[in-house]
């Protein structure tokens, strides 16, 4: 064979192996001259054009693109760099074909560019997967933006719903409890309770949605603050007593006493859960008694496990109820709402503020035997103090002399906290919005502000920011607020309020906050001289035993003369039992002492000093407390003596006259 046979063999079978190459590629494969011609082609690429091999080859490359300057800029960077890799071009095939280009050159053997070999991959899959993600990350981001302006909306709804029916139920409750103070038939008295009672049964409904909408959004905040758990758990017992003693049944508190004192976690949240409980363990049980059980379960180094236990011997629960009790609106039968009332919310939100602290609740029952409730909860130890708490009110003269300016535009709640203000004994101005009161606070001294948040010209939220920034006052500000959601609460903090009470206003409620915020802000006490340390604050107020006995002065000195008598004994009694640790007669004797403070006017700071004994006596603990709240009580009930002696001399001489 001649030599140049043997080369044009060889070039052939070069030629066939390279075209074997070109045509095992899938994708659409360009050969390319130096000049950007066509020199080779594949099937798939013709395929793609929809040309024949003929009409292609020598043509120029760049034609085939959608683009012809992008073409032409990946073609020049091949050959100048070298490679290129996924550079996004589109095919033209009757269509666009949207392709990503790699390529690279080849050269002869002295190293010289004779061309390129570019590899057009389709990626019209790609395209349209990544075209339907993007579609469907755009569904659901309206989606979410949807939900979320739905939820905003929910919760405007509720806080709008919130104030607009709290503020009339404020003036509705407030003036039932005011006029139900005063001289009136039992037929009257029966009429007003309930009213008092409907009003009641209305802001639990209200607090009952609100609170489920907080967990439902995520927005129900837990505190973690050192509380003194026991005494927390017997003040909350204590709201239970008069429900108690009138369905005539057993109540038993059994307490672990391996439970730190201090603890730190959300006193408020535990309130709520136990409340919620106990209230429906006495709605549902009408002989026989309930148990509240607080056991340590477990501690280690830095917090303890507590189960809460609530047993009821009610009407029990059918087992096939059981697992449904905890749904929204869900009672145990259809007759329960009816029987009892009640929304079926308050479970719901039981399960929810446990669950959200990381705890578990279960139900055990039996159908008219009665049920156990019971939820386990972690706390953390502490050896923080807890802040300053108003159990224990000190007799001091600042208390008495405390001047207070209202911020509220509605004439009615006007009304309702002179009335209130008038009974504690305060000094009131009114100011009907934010920008008259801050021209009064530069007027006057006050001790302390209660703002409402809804106001025309300048709203609480708006005036106690300019009380903090401009006027750099760190006067204590309550907030009164038909709405108890977390935005507003959240809001009243941001902008510098101590406080905030909800509407409808408890009168007990808002007098220890009022007390305990000014107590927190009063200087230290200066020395007094002998003449002001002699002038004695008086403690007594016959206003409610003039309208009990019709201004009869016989019957107003037969009750003057019985409390004289009683007192001094009683206290005499309680400090002795004291002395001797007879816990139940200091129980017996100050349980005597409580109902003589309202009847001759005194404040019930008093009231609340007998009962803390009461409790402590129960305990049989916090002797040192016992000892300071006995000996305030005798101060107060010996002034309260001399004042009543010296009232008892007075309707003598006026008969006489």
């Amino acid at each position: 064979m001649t030599e140049s046979r043997k080369k044009s063999s060889t070039k052939a079978i070069v030629d066939n192996y390279s075209t074997s190459i070109i045509e095992a590629n899938l994708d659409p494969l360009f050969t390319i001259d130096i000049k950007g011609k066509i020199s080779n082609i594949n099937q798939a690429a013709l395929n793609a054009i929809g040309k024949s091999r003929k009409e292609v080859l020598q043509t120029k490359f760049v034609k085939y693109f959608s683009d012809t300057k992008k073409a032409q800029f990946a073609i020049k960077t091949i050959i100048k760099k070298g490679l290129i890799a996924s550079y996004p071009l589109e095919i033209i095939d009757g269509k666009l074909t949207p392709v990503l280009l790699s390529g690279s050159v080849y050269k002869d053997n002295e190293g010289a560019i004779l061309g390129a070999v570019v590899i057009a991959r389709d990626i019209t899959e790609q395209k349209r997967i990544e075209k339907e993600l993007t579609e469907a990350k755009i569904l659901a981001e309206q989606a979410q933006t949807k939900a979320e302006n739905a939820l905003q909306s929910k919760q405007q709804f509720l806080s709008n719903m919130s104030h607009e029916i709290r503020t009339p139920m404020n003036a509705i409750i407030g003036f039932t409890k005011v006029v139900l103070k005063t001289d009136l038939s039992e037929k009257q008295k029966e009429y007003l309770n309930a009213i008092k009672l409907s009003g009641d049964t209305l802001i639990v409904l209200i607090n009952d949605i609100l609170d489920l909408a907080k967990v439902d959004s995520g927005k129900m905040e837990f505190e973690s603050v050192p509380f003194k758990i026991k005494d927390s758990i017997v003040s909350m017992v204590n709201l239970f007593e008069n429900r108690v003693q009138e369905k005539n049944l057993k109540f038993a508190l059994i307490y672990d006493d391996a439970i730190p004192k201090i603890i730190a976690g959300d006193s408020v949240r535990l309130h709520q859960i136990l409340i919620n409980l106990l209230s429906n363990a006495i709605k549902f049980t009408s002989k026989g008694g309930i148990e509240l059980n607080v056991k340590l379960l477990s501690k280690t180094s830095d917090s303890i496990k507590v189960l809460f236990s609530i047993t009821d011997t009610g009407i029990g629960i059918s087992e096939d109820k059981i697992d449904k009790i905890f749904e929204n609106f869900q009672q145990a039968n259809s007759s329960t709402s009816r029987l009892f009332g009640g929304t079926g919310l308050g479970l719901a939100i039981v399960k929810q503020l446990v669950e959200a602290q990381g705890g578990t609740i279960q139900v055990k029952s039996e159908l008219l035997i009665g049920s156990t409730f019971s939820f386990e909860l972690t706390f953390q130890k502490t050896n923080e103090q807890p802040e300053f708490e108003i159990d224990v009110l000190e007799i001091k003269s600042e208390i008495k002399n405390i001047k207070v300016l209202v911020v509220e535009d509605i004439a009615l709640n006007q009304l309702l906290m002179k009335t209130l203000l008038d009974d504690f004994g305060f000094e009131r101005d009114i100011a009907p919005n934010g920008k008259i009161a801050i021209e009064m606070l530069k007027e006057k001294k006050y001790d302390i502000v209660l703002m409402d948040l809804q106001m025309p010209e300048m709203n609480g939220f708006e005036a106690t920011e300019y009380i903090r920034k401009t006027m750099k006052s760190d006067i204590p500000i309550l907030a009164l607020t038909a709405d108890v959601s977390t935005v507003d609460v959240e809001k009243c903090k941001a902008v510098g309020m101590n406080d905030y009470i909800a509407k409808p206003v408890d009168e007990k409620n808002l007098y220890s906050k009022m007390i305990g915020l000014v107590i927190k802000n009063a200087p230290p006490s200066p020395i007094h001289s002998e003449n002001v340390k002699n002038k004695s604050i008086k403690l007594t107020n016959l206003n409610f035993l003039i309208v009990k006995t019709k201004n009869n002065v016989d019957l107003l000195k037969e009750m003057i003369t019985a409390y004289l008598e009683q007192t001094p004994p009683l206290i005499l009694s309680m400090k002795q039992s004291f002395k001797d640790k007879n816990w139940v007669a200091l129980q017996a004797a100050a349980h005597k002492m409580i109902p003589s403070f309202s009847i001759i006017g005194m404040s019930n700071e008093y009231e609340m000093m007998a009962k803390k004994i009461q409790d402590y006596a129960t305990m049989q603990e916090q002797a040192e407390d016992i000892e300071v709240l006995i000996q305030q009580l005798e101060n107060a009930c010996n002034q309260a003596c001399t004042e009543l002696i010296e009232e008892f001399e007075r309707l003598k001489k006026e008969i006489n006259e």
